[in-house]
Formats: structure tokens, sequence, C-alpha cells
């Protein structure tokens, strides 16, 4: 894991200008005054928090595992997924990915939470937790064998990002580090371990494919092209879902809590914002603007603000 300190020499760039590195904790700090610490105004937080049910949504990649090389290879720690656990057991809790939901399911391991995976346009959650009703909610069956609903607003793309999905495969076959995934409702084009000098190649070939699908768009992450559907969905509209379907809408009884480290966790972070609905949590160890409201600073301290959020629940379970 890398450690959560920025490295020396390094060039900061978020500004638009350069800053030395021996001032970039000064610069960090000084963005802090704007991104609190979720830690530090953490009684804060629980003073909004009194009187209502907290519900948690969790990005995965780079928020409970650290970003490496191989998306693969992108594993929890034993001591997150723990927190995750113990949160889940006290609170609603959703991890809200990128990824396809069966891969993010795979990787996180947990029966006791929610997924939604391809940013939101794959929603698993149970029969009878459901107050809304829906025309593209589809019966299912999880792997436990318990009838489950499935909400994809994009199932009829399905076919057509598994076309686009082989292209990709094949317009990037030679291009060494090129990785291509599906997720079902979206397909992701990841150049982080290509040379920096086939970045531009890597883009132009992404480009030219979806010249011919005018139903999808492209998208950018970290160090990664997604390609989707054009639909009016995202990940705060899948907050607004599962939110609305779970029977947590009302805003004077709920308040939810939205941790990510993504350009597309901001959806989620704006439609908490908006109302003071709740809190958005940034996972960043660099300064950048975001609708966030709070901040932390790599995935050793959302494991820590989750902790803390269990530790807080049992000791309200056990007054009298």
């Amino acid at each position: 894991m890398h450690s959560s300190s920025p490295p020396r020499k390094k060039i900061v760039k978020d500004f638009g200008v350069e800053i030395a590195s021996d001032d970039t904790d000064v610069v960090y700090n000084s963005w802090m005054v704007k991104y609190p610490s979720a830690l530090t105004t953490f009684e804060h937080i629980l003073s909004h928090a009194k009187d209502k049910k907290i519900v948690i949504f969790l990005d995965y990649d780079g928020t409970l595992s650290p970003i490496v090389d191989d998306p693969d290879r992108a594993f929890m720690s034993a001591d997150m997924r723990a927190a995750v656990k113990g949160v889940a057991e006290y609170f609603p809790t959703t991890i809200i990915s990128g990824r396809s939901r069966d891969k993010v399911h795979e990787l996180v391991g947990l029966t006791e939470l929610y997924y939604a995976g391809s940013h939101g346009m794959d929603i698993m959650f149970p029969l009878q937790d459901t107050s809304v009703h829906h025309s593209s909610y589809v019966r299912s069956t999880d792997k436990q064998g318990k009838e489950v609903n499935l909400f994809q607003p994009a199932r009829e793309f399905i076919s057509m990002i598994d076309e686009v999905f082989r292209t990709l495969v094949d317009v990037t076959k030679d291009i060494p580090g090129a990785k291509v995934e599906n997720h079902k409702f979206c397909t992701s084009v990841h150049y982080r371990n290509v040379d920096e000098k086939s970045w531009r190649t890597v883009a132009q070939l992404v480009h030219d494919v979806l010249k011919h699908y005018p139903r999808l768009r492209l998208t950018h992450g970290r160090k990664v092209l997604e390609v989707r559907p054009v639909i009016d969905w995202d990940k705060g509209k899948a907050v607004e879902f599962l939110l609305e379907s779970l029977g947590l809408s009302n805003s004077d009884e709920v308040l939810p809590i939205y941790i990510g480290d993504d350009r597309t966790d901001e959806d989620a972070f704006k439609v908490l914002r908006e109302g003071n609905r709740g809190y958005g949590i940034l996972v960043s160890s660099i300064p950048k603007e975001s609708k966030a409201f709070l901040s932390l600073r790599d995935t050793l301290e959302v494991a820590e603000f989750l902790k803390n959020l269990v530790k807080w629940k049992e000791q309200v379970d056990k007054k009298p």
C-alpha cells in the first residue's frame, strides 16, 4: 500500500500551478480547510445523526482498496473487510462501483451488503425491502438462492456493450499494458500500465470505435476510459433510487453518508449536498475540487472512519 504522504520530489499541478514537493503538505492542509477530515469532524457528523438512521454508500477502488496497476488484484485488506462487515451489521450499506456487480461482490465477499455495479446501472436488493415498484425491476436469485430484485435501467445495451468490448480488445491488443474490461453495462479501457507515449494512441482508438455507436458515451476515470450508455443515470441517481426503494428517502429521518474517490462519485456527492441531505466524503491524498463536504486521506483513514461508526453505535446501543 502506498504511503499516505505525497512522495518527495513530486510536482502537484491540480491547481494549475507547479508547487515544490516540500510545500505539498501545506497545500493539502490549506485544502482541508474547505474539505475537513471526517475523522476530526466525527463528533459534528454524529450531532447531525441524532435521531436519524445512518445509511452508508461506498465506492470500491481507491476507497476500500488501494489503486493498483492490475485491477484484478485490487483486494481489500482483512482490516478493511472487517470494518465494512461491522458497519453493515448496524447500518444499511451499499457498494456502488464502476465494476460489474458480480466482480465487486466477488472482491468484497460479504453477504450483508447491497451491491450496485456498472456505476449503479445494475442494482441487487432483497424483495422484502422494496417499497416502490418500477418497470425495470427483474426478479432473480442471489448466490445463496434467495429471491431478489434486480434494477437494470440499461438492460437493452448489454449486447451493444459486449460488441464494443470485443472490438476494443481487438484494436488495443498490440498496445503493451492496455487492459479492457467488460462490466456488463459499461466497458473500460485501462491505460495505467501503458507507456505514456502511447496514451494518445489508446484514446484515439477508443474514440474511433465509438464513432459508430452514437448511443454510447465516453467518460474518464483514474487512468481509465469508460464507455457507458447514453442514459440519464449515474451514481447519484443510484443513491436516490436505493434510498427510495429501501424506504429511506425521508431526509428528516435518514442521514446518508457516501465515501468515494473518483469523478463518478461526484454525482452522488452532488445529490447529498443539495439541501444538506447527507455527507459526501472524498478520499484523496491530493487537493482537488469536489462536491463532497468532507475528506479522508486514504483507505487506512476510510477503515478508521468506519470502525469509529461501529464503536459509536455499540456505545449508543448499550445505553439504557
